[in-house]
């Protein structure tokens, strides 16, 4: 039986909605509208892409969007500075620095220099540190996007046993914390993991973010084993261009898995969901308010 498709887009849709009910709500019975202010340095085409989605959905949910677009020479004195402004103004809420950042400018000294609980990405060594702690934090937008969809499949996770297919800090890492914190059974598996099928044959739960196309066979997973496909990478096609893929052979693990996200729509959708999910939670523990239930881990 062809596996259950986790259609990330429709869930992506319904986190939005959630947070723009929320955001009415903090207007209507406190006078704050959350804000989100993006630094976008250079001109990386992707990462303009990227910059305009998150503008515009930040202000479909009624959110003040803010953006700063500084030159490919930007020095690093201007942008730290750049960033104290926005750490200082009670406005802002959440700031995100698009990465990547140009090759003269050190990604950890400007990801660290952002306030923890402005950091909605979630990379700020104090972020890293509370969520391995299981203390309240600011979680990455992907895993906690992976995390809201496992839950609402499955209902409960606790005592599954889950396979992490990849050790980045943005992705692979944290999200063997999250699931860790609902009580799974969590292996890192890695490219150079020795019997990597074999141990991903034992998970109920497989998330690869490896960044390696098709890298996962259907042979590798356990039967009715749910699949989170982190991967997103553009290969050519037979007759001329190319598409995108994930990190798993899509065709063959959904003949076998018991659920499966798509590539596209599947976790892509959930990653700038999760973002507006992360401002309207550091809004609320600005203003010492609870944080909306549903939309954190």
């Amino acid at each position: 039986m062809a596996a259950t498709v986790i259609d990330g887009k429709a869930f992506a849709a319904r986190v939005r909605g959630q947070v723009a009910t929320h955001v009415a709500a903090l207007k209507a019975d406190h006078a704050i509208t959350p804000g989100l202010a993006v630094v976008l340095v250079g001109e990386d085409p992707a990462s303009q892409v990227y910059v305009r989605s998150k503008g515009k959905m930040t202000v479909e949910v009624g959110m003040k969007s803010v953006e700063h677009k500084l030159d490919a020479q930007t020095t690093q004195a201007d942008l730290l500075a750049l960033i104290q402004k926005l750490n200082n103004d009670p406005e802002i809420h959440g700031i995100l620095v698009q990465l990547p950042l140009p090759d003269h400018l050190d990604e950890d000294l400007v990801i660290n220099s952002i306030d923890p609980a402005k950091d909605v990405d979630g990379f700020h060594i104090s972020n890293v540190g509370l969520l391995g702690t299981g203390q309240d934090s600011m979680v990455p937008c992907t895993p906690l996007g992976c995390l809201m969809m496992l839950r609402d499949h499955h209902g409960s996770l606790s005592g599954m046993n889950a396979v992490v297919i990849g050790r980045s800090n943005i992705v692979g890492k944290p999200m063997a914390q999250l699931l860790l914190g609902d009580s799974c059974t969590v292996t890192i598996a890695h490219s150079r993991t020795k019997d990597l099928a074999e141990v991903v044959h034992r998970a109920d739960i497989v998330v690869a973010a490896v960044g390696r196309p098709q890298m996962v066979p259907g042979d590798w997973i356990k039967p009715g084993a749910t699949v989170i496909d982190v991967g997103i990478n553009r290969i050519d096609k037979p007759e001329g261009g190319t598409r995108l893929v994930g990190d798993v052979d899509y065709d063959s693990c959904a003949a076998v898995a018991g659920a499966i996200t798509p590539v596209p729509g599947g976790v892509g959708p959930m990653t700038i969901a999760c973002l507006l999910a992360n401002t309207v939670t550091a809004c609320c523990r600005a203003n010492g308010l609870p944080a909306p239930e549903g939309l954190t881990a």
